[in-house]
């Protein structure tokens, strides 16, 4: 008699437990609802900052820096290739 007791005693505090876990979820879905609505409708977006120019000056590459470069690469390849074989 006793263990049937404990057992009902048990499933209630489960099912209260898990009740209350639900409605306190299902309050905080509601809730945030209504905050993200009120902040998207009473303050408003900041508007976009206007693009600044930049202060850098563009180098042009000639030809003879991309065969450097090329050169540079090549070799950077080769010397990994012979340090680690397939």
């Amino acid at each position: 008699m006793e263990t049937n007791n404990l057992i009902n005693e048990g499933l209630n505090l489960m099912l209260f437990g898990m009740g209350f876990v639900f409605v306190f979820l299902t309050l905080l879905v509601f809730a945030t609802g209504l905050m993200s609505h009120l902040v998207t409708r009473y303050i408003p977006e900041p508007a976009p900052a206007a693009p600044r120019a930049s202060r850098s000056k563009v180098i042009p590459v000639s030809a003879t820096d991309d065969k450097q470069l090329i050169a540079v690469i090549s070799s950077a390849v080769k010397k990994y290739r012979s340090q680690h074989p397939r």
